[in-house]
């Protein structure tokens, strides 16, 4: 990790992970975490702040302006299997381009300039693990996210392209509630070896986020339900919530199949695939993260069109779509154990949710562990500008990632302007 004092290995990192063009003739060494521009503390002025907030996902790029009321304006950038096959092979950040064009063109069209935004606020990666919160972009949390030691996914394009859009206004660059989230109980940690260990990766933000909104609508505290929310997009997260705390969620390595992910694999055969001498570990690890589940199955992403196939007629697709539901049930189950069978809800939620299919078989699986309440999409937008409003608003204090090891943070004062950028 990059501690204090190493600016140039940090703008290096920036500078490969957003492409050295953008940076011109300015000073790269100006960047975190070597340089910090501290500001002046200001109280926020009484003109409308405006949030830039990026949510990249593996088949979408979500926007959307917002204000302290809510959303202003959002879009919804679709990527379609043949535009994201020409960057089959190659790592995540090679999309970077790609997505901040499309992003930089939906933001003209709409009317907004590059400068007019208080700060951005982007989806965080796969990170070493950490606490919940709002989180700084740094040099170092960019070397972590560009060398992608914890596995290449598009969330790892969310604090990259908040810092682009973040320097073009002269702002900070936020992430909220990150992949990594870990709140896990000492018990889940164990995988059943010691040379493989669980971490927890999962889609905690819009999970959180969906928590706290049913706790809101129950009028009761988090703190005091015991949830199981399952998380169904391109990938899938069940989780189980006490205290306010997710204990146990199944990993992006394990649980159902999703629309391009297998899941949980059988372990023998899976060893016997890595050793055959068929593929190399590239290629294994693309099938089972990008290329498996749905996709592996049936040759397409999208879970319309299955469900267009499925109303044609098509048997192996109605086997597969089954096949992904009921998996996701058992993962259900798992949580309601991990919980000792007391549980106040069951939330779905995520783009499967929208599917009248798709819920009304969980309902057959799950109805009997406790109330069913659906929100369809997500909340991660919202929940992303709430957490960056709250430091804003000098409510929460902004966290950084630390250098003392894995997970470790340091704070940073909620008002202090910490612009990161060139000079």
């Amino acid at each position: 990790m990059l501690g204090a004092g190493s600016g140039t290995d940090a703008a290096a990192a920036i500078s490969l992970a957003l492409g050295a063009e953008h940076f011109g003739g300015s000073r790269l060494d100006s960047l975190w975490p070597g340089n910090l521009i501290p500001g002046e503390r200001e109280p926020l002025s009484d003109e409308i702040i405006r949030v830039l907030v990026l949510n990249p996902g593996s088949t979408s790029t979500k926007l959307g302006v917002y204000t302290a009321e809510g959303a202003e304006w959002v879009r919804n950038l679709r990527h379609g299997d043949e535009e994201l096959a020409r960057f089959g092979g190659r790592p995540m950040v090679a999309r970077l381009e790609y997505r901040a064009g499309l992003i930089e063109q939906a933001l003209e069209e709409a009317g907004y300039a590059l400068t007019g935004f208080a700060t951005v606020a982007g989806r965080g990666g796969l990170l070493p693990p950490m606490a919940c919160g709002t989180y700084l972009v740094d040099g170092a949390m960019v070397e972590e996210l560009n060398l992608a030691r914890l596995g290449e996914h598009a969330s790892n394009l969310g604090a990259l392209l908040a810092l682009r859009f973040a320097q073009a206004a002269g702002v900070n660059a936020y992430i909220v509630d990150p992949v990594t989230v870990d709140e896990w109980q000492p018990c889940a940690r164990l995988s059943g070896s010691p040379l493989v260990k669980r971490t927890a990766i999962g889609h905690a933000l819009n999970s959180k986020a969906v928590a706290r909104r049913f706790a809101r609508e129950q009028r009761r505290a988090y703190v005091d339900l015991r949830l199981i929310v399952a998380h169904m997009g391109s990938g899938i997260t069940v989780s189980a919530h006490r205290e306010g705390r997710m204990i146990d969620s199944n990993t992006i390595e394990e649980g159902p199949f999703g629309p391009d992910r297998t899941g949980g694999l059988p372990v023998r055969e899976l060893v016997k695939l890595c050793f055959g001498g068929k593929y190399v570990q590239r290629e294994i690890d693309r099938h089972v993260f990008g290329d498996g589940g749905v996709f592996a199955y049936l040759g397409t992403r999208e879970l319309t069109e299955v469900e267009r196939r499925i109303d044609a007629g098509d048997q192996q697709a109605a086997l597969v779509w089954e096949a992904m539901f009921y998996q996701i049930a058992k993962e259900a189950g798992a949580m309601a154990a991990a919980l000792s069978g007391k549980a106040d809800a069951v939330l779905l939620t995520g783009g499967m949710a929208f599917s009248e299919r798709g819920v009304s078989r969980l309902r057959g699986y799950l109805d009997w562990i406790a109330p069913i309440t659906v929100y369809p999409g997500e909340d991660e937008m919202q929940a992303l500008a709430e957490g960056v409003f709250r430091v804003l608003h000098g409510e929460e204090q902004a966290k950084r990632m630390g250098s003392e090891g894995p997970g470790a943070v340091q704070g940073v004062a909620a008002r202090e302007r910490l612009v990161i950028g060139l000079e």
